[in-house]
């Protein structure tokens, strides 16, 4: 049986280094000047090394260490884990310092460090963190460090922490106030009820008022009355919507930190949300090489949740996307005309052909938009000045894709698809847009 050591360990601090190095020339000009008095430096040493023992049994005695690690975050929203420690009878007179192991998405290294402060006898520290990617994130350790009265020792201890983090996909937008505001004044608010002016489906003849579209009034009842009716329209609803994700290579690199596809999850959430209140039908799916994710039809905002955890279940996928097979499953699936909203990115038009295929066969049948993130490092690259060969190649090189990627948008376009491209941090608003605006077409129907 492996024998544990019952105390905490110890090794010299950082101001024994700096005694030992300032020292050691000390012991050279003393063994030069005088040979017989070599014995000094031993001793000295010695006498460093006892004070060094004395200063780490004199050390304060930790009482209790711990972790406060919340269950769940969000991927890109901060994430705060706290730190505890209390000392027996006397408290170190420099400030501890911990250190935490966890898993690397939830923070850059898989490693966080920070020194306690005192509040009330008992030491603490907030530590932020920040994930990056969604799933289950364990943290691991944390180490406790604290330096006796003469600064000389330093202990150690290590407990192991049983803790895990279910990182979510992030819906801080559909926390916002100015969403809240606008679900609440908005025609395709929370409240089911008939709402007029817009849609498709015939609701009733009003009185012709200044500020009505001239094209609905109705000549036939204005003759008859003699005076100007116009017609009024109920809007669209039990819609079916479907969020399809490519979970390939590309969707999941990096852009201003976050994953594509993340960002991604985070605007088709905060569009289903709005969906569900305006009674429609939502569900999500996912596909690389293959399909991965298919989630059944939510239909009300009390099971918003469901289509978060199919959003979790999305993983992040090295290969490139068949979009051939992810989009003939899909639409095999779909027993109805459904707005269908595609989130890819592709690098050139050679990768791109096959997704324009089998996009045109969607929309055959159905409404379809697809999403794209504005590629901002290619901007930059064309944007950049000019001061040598490399950087002149680099902008020539960043102009063509640029073309190129207006070529394949300009083709979608052309097959009868809404594309919505925006930089990142505006995605999630303009998909919400061009949603409100293919309800007020009611093409859906």
């Amino acid at each position: 049986m492996a024998l544990r050591w019952p105390f905490p360990v110890f090794y010299p601090s950082a101001r024994t280094a700096v005694v030992l190095a300032l020292a050691a020339p000390l012991a050279v000009v003393m063994a030069a000047a005088a040979p017989k008095a070599w014995i000094a430096a031993p001793a000295l040493g010695g006498a460093l090394l006892v004070m060094v023992l004395l200063d780490a049994l004199l050390a304060p005695t930790l009482a209790d260490l711990r972790v406060i690690v919340p269950k769940d975050g969000e991927v890109g929203e901060p994430l705060r884990l706290q730190i505890l420690a209390d000392f027996r009878i006397e408290s170190p007179r420099t400030a501890p310092i911990a250190a935490l192991a966890l898993d690397p998405r939830l923070a850059p290294g898989g490693r966080l460090v920070a020194a306690l402060g005192q509040d009330s006898g008992v030491w603490s520290a907030a530590v932020e963190t920040m994930p990056t990617r969604r799933g289950t994130g364990p943290v691991d350790a944390v180490w406790l460090r604290w330096d006796g009265p003469l600064g000389l020792a330093s202990r150690q201890v290590r407990r192991e922490l049983d803790a895990v983090v279910r990182v979510r996909p992030n819906i801080a937008p559909v926390r916002s106030p100015a969403l809240q505001l606008f679900l609440r004044d908005a025609q395709f608010g929370m409240v089911a009820r008939r709402i007029r002016g817009e849609g498709t489906e015939f609701e009733a003849l009003a009185e012709y008022e200044p500020g009505m579209d001239r094209r609905r009034i109705d000549w036939k009842s204005s003759a008859r009355h003699a005076r100007l009716f116009a017609k009024e329209y109920e809007t669209e609803r039990n819609n079916q919507i479907v969020f399809a994700f490519d979970c390939g290579q590309t969707m999941c690199e990096p852009i201003a930190g976050l994953p594509r596809i993340d960002r991604a999850v985070t605007a088709a959430l905060t569009t289903a949300w709005v969906a569900l209140g305006a009674q429609d039908r939502v569900a999500l799916y996912g596909f690389a090489q293959r399909p991965q994710v298919m989630s059944p039809f939510v239909t009300a905002p009390r099971d918003f949740a469901r289509l978060q955890e199919a959003a979790a279940a999305l993983d992040y996928g090295a290969e490139q996307p068949n979009f051939t097979l992810a989009l003939s499953t899909l639409a095999a699936r779909l027993r109805r005309r459904s707005l269908i909203v595609v989130f890819s990115e592709f690098t050139d038009p050679t990768s791109a052909e096959l997704m324009i295929e089998s996009m045109r066969r969607l929309v055959e049948r159905h409404r379809v938009i697809f999403v794209v993130m504005a590629d901002a490092e290619l901007a930059d690259f064309v944007n950049a000045p000019i001061h040598n060969a490399q950087d002149a190649a680099m902008a020539v090189t960043a102009t063509t894709l640029l073309q190129q990627r207006t070529l394949v948008l300009q083709r979608l376009r052309r097959a009868g698809i809404l594309v919505v491209e925006a930089p990142h941090q505006h995605i999630g608003n303009r998909l919400l847009d061009a949603y409100l605006a293919v309800k007020r077409a009611g093409s859906l129907g």
